[in-house]
This record gives C-alpha cells, sequence and structure tokens, in this order.
C-alpha cells in the first residue's frame, strides 16, 4: 500500500527525515472517513515524498480530493508533484497560504530543538522549550477549518506541559496512540478544530486531555497502541469551505525568478503605466505655485512619476488621500450622578506621499521616504509645548528600507507609524526580546550576522499586535513585517 518501509524509513531518519511508517499510515487511514458530498481539501505542511497525504487521498477517494503540500528539499518535492494536487517547493514559513482552507491536516513536522538565530528560532511564540514540533504546530493550524481533522505525529517526548495546553484547548474528540512503529517513539493524536470559547463549558475535559498527553510525554507505555482495526467513531473529514485564495510561495528561487521575468517581459512591464505622465498633455499653471499649491498637487497625485530637481536629485512621487474616522468621547453627568460616555466619528481626509529616492550615488539610493499629515505618522509639529527627544545614535547601516504589503497599507491607513520603532531598532533596541535572543543580535552586530527586532504595538492595528524588522547578514536591506507576513 505505502511506498515507505521501516527500514528505508530509518535510512532517511539518519539524514533528519522522518516519513511516516507503512504499518502507522495504514492504520491512521482506518480512523479517517470522506464527507458524504462536497470536495474535499487535505493538506501536509512537511509532505516529504508526498506518499502519506496521497495515500489519505486515496482512502478518502482520490477522485474527490484536492491534495496539497509544503516540501522544503527540491528533489522530494519533485516526487511529491507526480503523486498530489499542488506542492510548493518552499519552507513553510515562507509562503502564503489561506486560513482556515483545509479539512485535514496531516502534520508529522520535523523533530529537533530551535537555535534561536538567523535559522528561524525568532518565529516561535511561546515560554516553553523551543522545537521545531511546536512551531510548526503554531504555523499550520490556522490552515484546517474549524471542524476540519487533525492528524499529528510527533514524538511523545515534546508533549511538555505549553504543547499539551495548546492541543487540549484547539482541538475536540482529542484520541491519543502510539505509533505502529516504535523506532521514533512516535505519537498519533487525532483531533477536530474547534473554536476556543466552545471549550470554555469543558473545562474538566480540557483538563483531563493535558494530564493524559502530560502522562504520554513522561512514559510512551500509558499511550494505547494504534488499533489494526478502527471501532470508536471515525473522524469524518469536512468539505471545502471557502476557495483557496492564496497558495504561493513569498520568495523566489533564482530558477522561478528567471521564469517569471521572462513571463512578464521584463520586471516592470506596466511602469509608465504607474508612473508615468505618458498621453497626458500637462497645462502650465496660471502663476508659479506656492509651497503650499505644490503640497496639495503631490498629495492629489497631480504631480507623479520621474521627477528631478535642478540639484541633480531624482525621485519616483506618487501621492494618494484617503478618508479615515477620527473618534472622540464626551463624558456627561446627570443630576443622579450617573455618567454618559458618548462617542462620535469625525471624518478626516489625510494626505500621503511617498517618494522612492533614485539620485544616482545617494547614501539612500533605493529608500522608500513617506510624507503624511497624519497625527500617528510623527510628520506634524506638536503644540504641547513638550521639548523633543534627542535623535538617537545608531549601530549600523540599514541598507534599503523595505516594508511587506500589510505592513505598507497600515502606514497608508495612518494605523502605523514605523519611524520610532525602525529608530529603536538601528539603536540596539530589540524591543521585547527575550534576553538570549538579544545577547545574539548584540554578538551580531560584531559577527555580521543577521539582526531582528520584535516591538508590541500597544494595541490592534489591521489584525496585527507586534511588528518585526529584520536586517540582512550583509546590511544591504533592512524589512518591515508584521509576523503574519513572515
Amino acid at each position: 500500500m505505502a511506498l515507505m518501509f521501516p527500514r528505508l524509513a530509518r535510512n532517511f531518519a539518519r539524514n533528519g527525515y522522518f516519513p511516516t511508517d507503512e504499518a502507522t499510515l495504514e492504520r491512521v487511514l482506518l480512523a479517517l472517513a470522506p464527507s458524504p458530498s462536497g470536495r474535499m481539501r487535505i493538506f501536509d505542511p512537511c509532505a516529504g515524498e508526498g506518499v502519506a497525504l496521497a495515500e489519505a487521498a486515496h482512502a478518502l477517494g482520490r477522485e474527490s480530493v484536492d491534495a496539497c503540500a509544503v516540501e522544503y528539499d527540491r528533489e522530494r518535492a519533485d516526487h511529491a508533484r507526480t503523486l498530489l494536487d499542488r506542492v510548493l517547493h518552499s519552507d513553510l514559513m515562507d509562503t502564503m497560504i489561506s486560513r482556515q482552507s483545509f479539512g485535514l491536516l496531516w502534520l508529522n513536522p520535523p523533530y529537533g530543538d530551535l537555535v534561536a538565530d538567523q535559522s528561524g528560532g525568532f518565529q516561535y511564540e511561546g515560554k516553553g522549550r523551543r522545537r521545531l514540533e511546536k512551531l510548526f504546530y503554531q504555523r499550520a493550524l490556522p490552515l484546517l477549518q474549524y471542524g476540519g481533522v487533525m492528524v499529528l505525529i510527533v514524538p511523545h517526548y515534546v508533549l511538555d506541559d505549553e504543547f499539551a495546553g495548546w492541543i487540549a484547548n484547539h482541538l475536540a474528540e482529542v484520541r491519543v496512540f502510539a505509533a505502529a512503529e516504535r523506532t521514533f517513539k512516535q505519537v498519533v493524536i487525532f483531533g477536530i478544530r474547534v473554536k476556543r470559547q466552545d471549550l470554555s463549558g469543558q473545562r474538566e475535559e480540557v483538563r483531563s486531555v493535558r494530564q493524559r498527553l502530560r502522562t504520554i510525554a513522561e512514559d510512551l507505555d500509558a499511550a494505547p497502541e494504534l488499533p489494526d482495526v478502527w471501532l470508536d467513531e471515525p473522524y469524518r473529514v469536512l468539505p471545502a469551505n471557502r476557495e483557496l485564495e492564496h497558495f504561493y510561495r513569498l520568495s523566489l528561487e533564482p530558477g522561478q525568478f528567471a521564469q517569471e521575468v521572462r513571463r512578464l517581459g521584463g520586471l516592470w512591464p506596466e511602469f509608465d503605466l504607474h508612473f508615468s505622465q505618458v498621453g497626458q498633455t500637462p497645462r502650465p499653471p496660471v502663476r508659479e505655485l506656492s509651497e503650499w499649491h505644490l503640497a496639495l498637487a503631490l498629495a492629489a497625485g497631480a504631480i507623479s512619476g520621474v521627477v528631478r530637481s535642478r540639484t541633480g536629485r531624482t525621485l519616483v512621487l506618487k501621492g494618494d488621500t484617503y478618508k479615515d474616522k477620527v473618534a472622540k468621547s464626551e463624558f456627561t453627568e446627570d443630576e443622579d450622578g450617573n455618567i454618559t460616555e458618548v462617542h462620535t466619528l469625525t471624518d478626516r481626509f489625510v494626505p500621503i506621499i511617498r517618494a522612492w529616492e533614485m539620485t544616482p550615488g545617494s547614501p539612500i539610493q533605493g529608500c522608500l521616504l513617506a510624507i503624511s499629515s497624519n497625527p500617528g505618522s510623527g510628520n506634524e509639529g506638536s503644540n504641547d509645548g513638550e521639548a523633543k527627544p534627542e535623535p538617537r545614535s545608531f549601530l549600523f547601516d540599514p541598507g534599503n528600507l523595505v516594508m511587506t504589503a500589510g505592513v505598507a497599507e497600515s502606514v497608508e491607513r495612518g494605523l502605523l507609524n514605523p519611524q520610532p520603532y525602525l529608530e529603536r531598532h538601528l539603536a540596539g533596541d530589540w524591543g521585547d526580546l527575550d534576553e538570549v535572543d538579544k545577547h545574539t543580535n548584540q554578538q551580531a552586530l560584531k559577527n555580521g550576522n543577521r539582526l531582528f527586532s520584535r516591538y508590541d504595538l500597544g494595541g490592534d492595528v489591521g489584525g496585527e499586535t507586534r511588528l518585526w524588522i529584520i536586517t540582512e547578514c550583509d546590511r544591504s536591506v533592512t524589512t518591515l513585517l508584521f509576523p503574519s507576513e513572515y
């Protein structure tokens, strides 16, 4: 049935690859049942050669299943493409995949400890022991739709109190079994993803699942062996409830990049459409523009494209204006002392001008500059009479400053001013990292490794609460991004 045998699996294990063994795979598939109607979509975020997910697809009814996967190794990804419908050759952390898009999540993640350096250890969100298994669980769980089935295959000893708590609070109808093949000391955990509030009235059940997982973590023999005949109610895989809008790799391999350039006919085939004044016949102004008129024309987008000053400075300009809401609260007190709060929202038009520095030889060539009248942007003068803080001394050159689409949108809408966080990053204030990660950054300043900062935004900014800033090893690029965009 399966293409992977225990002896071959042990050989792969020596190279850090732990595919699901044949006996365990066959028994797990007995616990799954297909949806009676609709088309199912299943996912494996570290698929190896794709055998396990392909077998799951056949067990559920291949003609009614879309099997999607991610695999880091090129050769294994190429093999998986011969068995599955969609395969990304990528690290899971370098993908954009629509949330809640899969009815089955088959998660047999890589095993091992994370290292707090440029290998990716900073992506882990938690206080317990940093493990690859936990990182992949965090990244993959949101991709499973509510009511969807998770099959989690991990070594029993990684189920610390933190990991056990996650599973108990995220999954219902949890069953835990020892894998049929004991070589890797694995357990197979079945569960159905539910909203956490749905478990609020089942505290005893949550506590019981958590304790059972902790007991198995201490002693693998406490888990019953995966049965070769499934007698319980099977886990039914739901049909897909939405389109898979996003399923792609964020960064491009050189071969992929060359292919895209050829397909588009160049890097920017529509440059003139977005930045040029081709086809327009500008009319000269009646009188010389004042600085106010110039600012208004820039904000309205009337002046855009490549602009050169008399001094030789070259900028690519684009202006825009958007409508924002200003919230105001007023409190009134009646004769009885009752206080009433009244909230009002007032429309406010906020102009924002972006300039791409393209002056040859400029130390900030390639940097994106933004000017906004939004108070949150830090560009308006202060009337409170307070002295402005002295500028920070920077410890390193950030190189080209870039930001992801999510950060750019938040800046454009006036929800985020990245300047204070960038200044903190350049000054060596690494934000809310732990002491180990801060020490790693200090060493990176000396050794020329990648620098990472993480800042709490102090509230909800378009669904995000943290901002990451990463400066590459060669100090050529500094990127501002939200954790969900990594």
